[in-house]
């Protein structure tokens, strides 16, 4: 079991900016595995950095076994973005079914929907204290990799459409930029300072002179 003397990492609600602080554990049941699992795994990146922790480190903190790591997350790096991966995934879906439907209300929409209602996490946290966390080069890396997906689906998409794919890539590559940004920006203004979603409407503003202004 864990000691009651574990830091805690910032709860639902809290302002990111705000200090951890050591406080012992109120004995309240943990809703889930998973929870734990990323609980613990925040409070090693806070203490010790993200590359000093393995997932060995992260289930002897949490107090389950390695098999019940890996029924949750497929690597330390998902404990941080699997929940987002899991909205882009489903952008991606509604991005493919559009075909000859495609078109920049559309993409906006699904857009939106992927920040909407996104709740403070562990990616929320890891954006908050990238330097404390020693992660900048691994978010930086890992961004990049949701960043090009989401640039990939939507010049697919307004190429089929019609769009110059140069213009297409740039207009991707804006779009998702945008999405990412915005939930950096919302992270690290703290919580309870605004929505990704308010950020990403600006951001999508922004973009107005390409091909499919407001």
């Amino acid at each position: 079991m864990r000691s009651n003397n574990t830091p805690q990492v910032v709860p639902e609600g809290a302002r990111y900016g705000e200090t951890m602080k050591t406080e012992p554990r109120a004995g309240r049941p943990r809703a889930s595995s998973r929870e734990t699992l990323a609980e613990a795994a925040c409070e090693l990146f806070l203490e010790q950095g993200y590359e000093a922790t393995s997932v060995a480190d992260i289930t002897q903190r949490a107090g389950v076994s390695r098999s019940s790591f890996f029924n949750y997350f497929s690597s330390k790096s998902d404990v941080l973005w699997s929940g987002l991966d899991a909205r882009i995934d489903g952008a991606l879906d509604e991005i493919a079914e559009l075909r000859a439907d495609a078109d920049g209300a559309a993409i906006r929409g699904i857009l939106v929907r992927v920040v909407h209602d996104f709740a403070p996490d562990p990616l929320a946290l890891a954006l908050r204290n990238a330097t404390a966390m020693a992660l900048d080069q691994e978010l930086i890396r890992e961004a990049g990799v949701r960043q090009a997906r989401l640039a990939a689906a939507i010049a697919a998409a307004s190429v089929s459409v019609g769009i110059a794919s140069v213009k297409a890539d740039v207009l991707g590559a804006a779009y998702a930029a945008a999405v990412l940004s915005s939930l950096r920006g919302w992270a690290e203004q703290g919580a309870g300072q605004g929505t990704p979603e308010a950020l990403l409407q600006e951001a999508l503003r922004d973009v107005y002179g390409l091909p499919w202004p407001y």
